[in-house]
């Protein structure tokens, strides 16, 4: 099977959305005109306008009629937009995440279900994001047993408060855990919901009790099917927005 190629403005967006938040343009920056990028880039005007459409919606920059397009100023929602698993594990730009509670082995008999455990065991840990200074999200990462005895040699997932962009965010987004893995993974079932925040969750958010909450359930597998990780996450709504683009399969 041929591998799918990227059209052009899907490619400039992706590269325009890499150097945007590694700092190449920083806040309020404007970014090239389209008569830059055509010519740099070698592409049509229609093509670089399509991209610039794509930055737009993400909330990643803003366009002023007869002035250009500028990077979003600080505050503006986190927004993740993931069209396939390469996207999803590719996020190590993410912002920072701080380990709340390290990694442990605790009995969790839902969890252990939904990863196919042979007992209630589960190794488990909590991390927050962190955007611009403010927590948006927490998320608590089930392990089964196997995995918990490979990551248990990392020594970043038992300091409490730990943060980076390095070793723990590829961690927790499933960068070094992909690494660890005999077979690595392939596919993620998900699913969304609406919460009210309890009591530990708003005092990791800084919200108040009962506001509402995004729910995110992801469950990993790997390429066997097994079940690797059960992550599931409460994010604040007026920090974040989730974007999937949908393709239609080839006929």
């Amino acid at each position: 099977m041929s591998q799918r190629v990227e059209p052009a403005y899907r490619l400039l967006a992706d590269e325009l959305t890499r150097e945007i938040l590694s700092g190449t343009y920083a806040q309020e920056e404007a970014l090239p005109t389209e008569a830059e990028l055509v010519e740099s880039h070698h592409l049509s005007r229609q093509t670089v306008r399509r991209a610039f459409q794509e930055l737009v919606g993400s909330g990643l920059v803003y366009r002023v009629a007869g002035r250009g397009t500028f990077v979003s100023p600080a505050g503006r929602p986190f927004q993740q937009q993931f069209g396939s698993m390469e996207e999803l594990m590719g996020t190590s730009l993410n912002p920072e995440l701080e380990l709340i509670e390290p990694l442990t082995t605790r009995i969790d008999v839902a969890a252990a279900g939904r990863l196919h455990c042979s007992d209630d065991s589960v190794g488990t840990l909590r991390f927050r994001r962190v955007h611009e200074g403010r927590p948006y999200s927490v998320t608590d990462a089930y392990f089964p047993p196997d995995i918990t005895t490979r990551l248990s040699s990392v020594p970043e997932l038992a300091s409490v408060g730990a943060i980076s962009r390095g070793t723990i965010s590829r961690i927790t987004l499933i960068g070094v855990l992909d690494d660890l893995l005999d077979s690595p993974i392939a596919e993620a079932d998900q699913s969304i919901t609406a919460i009210a925040a309890t009591d530990d969750v708003a005092a990791t958010l800084d919200c108040e009790p009962g506001d509402p909450l995004l729910r995110i359930d992801r469950l990993y597998r790997d390429r066997d099917g097994n079940p690797v990780q059960l992550a599931i996450s409460a994010f604040l709504p007026d920090m974040y927005s989730y974007r999937v683009r949908l393709r239609r399969s080839a006929s």
